[in-house]
């Protein structure tokens, strides 16, 4: 063989990323000039060359050449002693090959990348975040997660707190930001956090510094803000609801009340009381009569009337079968109605609202007040026995007055309304009235008055 070569013995140890030499000794023993030829074999045959490529010696001449490592910086780059084979192939004589065989050493690399997903949450309980921890190293990576908040207002916890990434891959873990106390209403709070991600490094390995990831969490109000406007705006509604019912529905509807209790309406009730009264009270003196005529001479005696059964019927003396309006009989109850008009300046315009018939008393009970322009003046109510009432007719547009105890009118008593208007009123949307205009409506029970014999 009239080649030979030869690597350095040095151990050869390269990182990941970096770069190492060997050394290769070629030695031409031959008689003829000789070209050599480098070949790398071998795992490391992608990421090694030879400087330079050929060599042409003379005979009896040595030359070097430089074998040069460059490992990637990859997670794929697996640590440890990998097999390197060097082939010097002459080009004259192709079968006197000489390969050469080594080892070389890769060291293990640390490099870790962080994400926060999201860096920033808002919610009213708890703020939800991720971190995704990335092993861009060549060893399987163990890291420890830890979180710290710039006040003690919100409680930070992660889950897990402990992962090993395998080289070239991500695991995520769950980081959770629990406020210490309860936002009901108000401006919302930011929280400001930092994760921290510690990667822990094996023997012979530097220390890698941690990666620290900012974030923040905004607490917000459990009650929205928009609710105590809507609170308000009900309320609003509401009152003018009410005041909606005060203003036009609830005199409307007493208004109808009062126009619906006609004279003709209580007599048409007076007769049909009179009609199931009068029934009740035939039923019960038919039923009397009975009794009485199975009483046979007993019922005589009595001096009674004659029955149906041949005895006599006695007539009550409790008044209880009387007619309504008769002496001893209950009270029938009875209204009445007056308008008066009466001009600016004019004097007092007097009218009478009603007069007791003869035999008769009025028990007045109710008395309503109507003035429906808004007038200005006096108005007076009056009977027999001297003043009711006496109103400014300015105070009021509507007025009711019930009385437990019933005023008595006698017989052939009167009672009257005197108007004496100051100010004529102005209904609203409607023309302008010349006069002044108001209504009295009394209600009460009449009755018989009774006579001694």
């Amino acid at each position: 063989m009239s080649v030979s070569a030869s690597l350095d013995e040095s151990s050869v140890v390269v990182e990941p990323g970096g770069e190492a030499e060997l050394p290769v000794q070629v030695l031409n023993s031959g008689t003829t000039v000789e070209e050599c030829r480098f070949e790398v074999v071998g795992p490391c045959a992608d990421w090694t060359t030879v400087e330079p490529e050929t060599l042409s010696l003379y005979p009896g001449a040595t030359g070097a050449a430089t074998v040069k490592l460059r490992p990637p910086r990859s997670p794929r780059m697996a640590p440890g002693e990998i097999p390197l084979g060097l082939r010097v192939v002459p080009t004259s004589e192709h079968s006197e090959t000489t390969v050469l065989e080594r080892g070389v050493t890769v060291r293990p690399f640390t490099e870790v990348t962080s994400e926060l997903v999201p860096r920033g949450s808002n919610s009213a309980w708890r703020g939800r975040h991720k971190v995704a921890v990335d092993n861009r190293g060549n060893t399987p990576l163990p890291v420890a997660l830890s979180a710290r908040g710039a006040t003690e207002r919100a409680k930070m916890a992660f889950e897990p707190a402990e992962l090993t990434v395998p080289p070239g891959e991500a695991k995520f873990a769950t980081l959770r930001v629990r406020p210490t106390q309860r936002l009901w209403r108000g401006t919302p709070i930011t929280h400001p956090f930092q994760a921290v991600v510690t990667p822990r490094t094996g023997e012979g390995q530097d220390p890698y510094e941690p990666v620290v990831l900012d974030g923040t969490y905004e607490q917000q109000a459990i009650l929205p803000r928009w609710l105590p406007r809507a609170l308000a705006a009900a309320v609003l509604v509401a009152a003018l609801l009410v005041g909606l019912w005060y203003a036009l529905l609830r005199p409307t509807v007493r208004s109808a009340a009062r126009e619906a209790i006609t004279p003709q309406a209580v007599e048409s009730a007076v007769k049909q009381g009179d009609k199931e009264s009068g029934g009740a009270q035939d039923g019960q003196q038919g039923g009397r009569q009975g009794a009485s005529g199975g009483g046979g001479q007993d019922g005589g005696q009595d001096g009674g009337s004659t029955g149906p059964g041949g005895g006599k019927s006695r007539a009550p003396s409790d008044g209880s079968n009387a007619e309504p309006g008769e002496p001893g009989g209950p009270a029938a109850p009875t209204s009445a109605r007056v308008q008066v008009r009466d001009a600016v300046g004019g004097g007092a315009a007097e009218r009478t609202a009603y007069t007791v018939p003869d035999g008769k008393s009025f028990e007045l009970t109710d008395i309503v007040v109507q003035n429906p322009q808004g007038d200005a003046g006096t108005l007076m109510i009056s009977s027999d026995d001297g003043q009711l009432l006496n109103l400014a007719l300015e105070n009021f547009r509507d007025s009711d007055y019930h009385f437990v105890t019933p005023i008595q009118v006698a017989a052939k008593g009167k009672v009257t309304i005197s108007v004496s208007c100051r100010e004529v009123g102005r209904p609203v949307k409607a023309p302008a009235p010349s006069q002044c205009s108001e209504s009295l409506f009394l209600g009460g029970k009449i009755s018989a008055t009774k006579t001694n014999g």
